[in-house]
């Protein structure tokens, strides 16, 4: 194999791959690129069995072939090379010359029959969505997924195709994050997908500005493919749990509350809290919310806000970084907070078709 590659094209690839390879996989050859020359392009393949990412970029191609080399090592290599042409050429043994102005490297690979091979998926069962619509969804909803090992199936987000939109859940079971768009694919295609966070934090930081996300799903895996990136990615197995149950089909009283505001306050007065006693009394009353914490080993703090409201007084407490989470990652000026009372969950909602349920911490 033998090519020519601008130093940043080939850099920029290389950044959009070599995230996933572990520093200590346990067979070398999760540890390593692949690398194939066809054409007029060179992609770039990376693997840590439960995730793949793989990306094409332009080459001058002399010979066509492929290999694998040390994916981070060979990603420190091109970072520091000079700006301009890099020359890569393969021997028979696997080994990389790797030329660019003055710079000279050799870097010994392994031969890419070793490398695993790309799952093939059924072009039958093919969703568009727009990539800025997903990746926001995603960060709407990803901050609930568990992290307990022990609930495996919560350690990811549902990808729910059905009733003519996608809904995107996450949980772990304290607390849920929910969102909605509508989406057009065939009845007979619809379908429940729970793809690991892995994979979830991946596509946040990958997906583009603009275009059309294609997903393709097989039994046992799904893949994302956009911008000249591919993205394939195990699904966790098992059935997850019906988030319908735990969100409330009434509440008693709505509040209307200023993102922004919130988040601020809450931030302000969990700075006196610590992990053992993380809780935030919220105190409803009339057009103003009262925002607590009281602990006797760390002190107090308070603060009041103005808010939309003309219910009942009505007290509640919440995890604070629980309570905090959603108001980051939104970014409508208005939310809705429903609740019923100090013991019931609380919703929190937006203009969007967008939901989170809390569930309250009770406090003496």
């Amino acid at each position: 194999m033998k090519l020519t590659i601008e130093k940043s094209a080939l850099l920029d690839a290389l950044q959009k791959v070599q995230s996933i390879v572990g520093q200590r996989s346990t067979l070398p050859i999760l540890s390593n690129v692949l690398l194939r020359a066809e054409g007029d392009l060179v992609s770039l393949t990376t693997t840590d069995m439960e995730v793949c990412v793989k990306t094409s970029v332009a080459a001058e191609i002399s010979d066509a072939g492929g290999t694998t080399l040390p994916a981070r090592r060979f990603f420190s290599i091109c970072r520091e090379l000079p700006a301009g042409q890099v020359e890569i050429e393969v021997d028979a043994k696997d080994v990389a010359t790797i030329r660019s102005g003055p710079s000279f490297f050799k870097l010994v690979g392994l031969p890419e029959e070793e490398f695993p091979p790309l799952p093939e998926f059924d072009e039958n069962s093919v969703y568009s969505v727009d990539q800025v619509v997903f990746r926001e969804m995603l960060q709407k909803v990803t901050y609930a997924a568990s992290t307990d090992e022990t609930r495996y199936i919560l350690n990811g987000a549902l990808l729910s195709f059905k009733d003519e939109k996608l809904t995107v859940v996450a949980t772990d079971g304290r607390r849920l994050a929910m969102v909605e768009q509508e989406i057009e694919f065939s009845e007979d295609a619809q379908v429940d997908l729970v793809v690991p966070s892995k994979t979830i934090n991946e596509l946040i930081k990958t997906l583009g500005e603009e275009g059309v996300l294609r997903i393709r799903v097989s039994a046992t895996q799904v893949a994302f493919d956009f911008d000249q990136i591919l993205v394939i990615s195990k699904l966790i197995e098992g059935t997850y749990p019906n988030f319908q149950q735990v969100i409330p089909s009434q509440c008693e009283e709505r509040v209307a509350i200023d993102r922004e505001t919130m988040l601020l306050a809450v931030r302000r007065v969990s700075l006196l809290t610590d992990d053992q006693t993380a809780s935030v009394k919220l105190n409803f009353g009339s057009n103003k919310l009262e925002l607590v914490t009281n602990n006797t080993e760390i002190g107090e703090a308070r603060e009041t806000i103005p808010v939309k409201y003309e219910g009942k007084e009505l007290s509640i407490a919440f995890n604070p970084g629980f309570l905090m989470a959603p108001l980051r990652h939104l970014d409508s000026d208005e939310i809705f907070f429903e609740l019923s009372d100090e013991l019931s969950p609380g919703v929190i909602k937006t203009n969007v078709p967008f939901l989170y349920v809390l569930m309250p911490i009770r406090v003496s």
